[in-house]
């Protein structure tokens, strides 16, 4: 498991992250999504950390609160020491019926942050993430009570998650202009099949050395060799029950297709070639895993090991590209001639 630096900050994660939307259950969504209870959530944080994981992903809205709880419990079960794990969490989504009781203002960040400390059980948040955007709290207000949250050592770094590349370059310039904690990660939808972030934010990425945190790298399990054209999936299935995030079935049964052999050349399962797809991406930082059960955590860990020759990587680059859009196709255009006086 190879460890990789957290955006610009001198902190050090693994290629791999926990996700632990499956932690806890309940009704809904997260019934869908997972109902893993504490004996569960022990053998699967600890078969992960024996593998070599140090970062682990939650957020105060998985599971209305219980996927932190089980988190934490977890940790403290299995007698982890405090700085030898990586803990993430979010604060944005709705956690009681009140009207302040979500959004990025400064009332709920500071009143959420003190929950999920007391539900992790922990003295401080490793990476302190927003879930989204809040359209009625301005940014600067949501950035000063973030920095509050580092400087009160609460929080060592913050993150973002779910937001456009504007957005995300203005909270950068805001927290350069008023000389505050920035944001120095970038959890975002990311996979074979949905390669939209490549348009602006990982150009944005890479310029700002900002850390990419893949959620869902497997389409919501579509890719998890589960699916096919002429098949729903079985029942229990997550996509079956809850089908997100939303994806081009028909792309992503090509690229499905196309990773099949490679597959069968690595003696892998599907999901273990697009998990090894992102691992290729030199600007990933971690992949954000899920399981239901240790099986699947195993294989995806597998992933790790997987190493693509170049016509592979090519045959998967080319099934699942792009389209080209505006403006970056005449950005690319206008760009040729300048480049090719500097290349040999």
């Amino acid at each position: 498991m190879r460890m990789k630096k957290l955006g610009n900050t001198g902190l050090l994660v693994s290629e791999l992250c926990l996700g632990t939307m499956t932690f806890g259950g309940g009704e809904g969504m997260w019934a869908a999504i997972g109902q893993l209870q504490q004996p569960e959530v022990d053998a699967l944080v600890g078969a992960a950390l024996d593998q070599g994981i140090n970062f682990i992903d939650t957020a105060n809205v998985y599971s209305a609160g219980r996927s932190e709880i089980a988190t934490g419990q977890a940790l403290r079960n299995l007698r982890v020491p405090r700085d030898h794990v990586v803990i993430a969490t979010k604060v944005l989504g709705r956690m009681g019926p009140k009207p302040n009781q979500l959004g990025l203002s400064r009332v709920h960040i500071l009143n959420a942050v003190d929950e999920s400390l007391k539900r992790l059980q922990t003295d401080y948040i490793d990476l302190y993430q927003i879930h989204g955007q809040d359209p009625l709290t301005p940014l600067e207000e949501t950035l000063d009570a973030l920095n509050d949250c580092v400087r009160a050592g609460k929080v060592r770094y913050l993150g973002v998650s779910n937001l456009a590349a504007w957005q995300i370059t203005k909270a950068l310039w805001i927290s350069d202009k008023r000389h505050l904690a920035r944001f120095e990660s970038i959890q975002a939808y990311y996979t074979i099949a949905g390669r939209d972030l490549e348009r602006e934010i990982v150009p944005l990425a890479r310029d700002q050395q900002l850390a990419i945190l893949p959620w869902s790298p497997l389409a919501g399990g579509l890719l998890s060799g589960k699916f096919s054209r002429d098949s729903q999936g079985p029942e229990g299935a997550r996509r079956t029950t809850f089908d997100f995030p939303p994806v081009d079935r028909e792309k992503a049964f090509r690229i499905i297709d196309a990773m099949k052999p490679i597959a069968e050349a690595h003696n892998a399962s599907v999901a273990r070639i697009a998990l090894a797809w992102l691992l290729h991406q030199p600007h990933v930082t971690s992949i954000i895993i899920g399981a239901k059960n240790r099986a699947q955590l195993d294989d995806n860990i597998a992933s790790t090991t997987v190493k693509l020759t170049p016509e592979e990587l090519a045959t998967l680059d080319q099934v699942s590209a792009l389209t080209p859009e505006y403006p970056g196709w005449m950005l690319e255009r206008m760009s040729v001639d300048r480049l090719s006086t500097v290349k040999g």
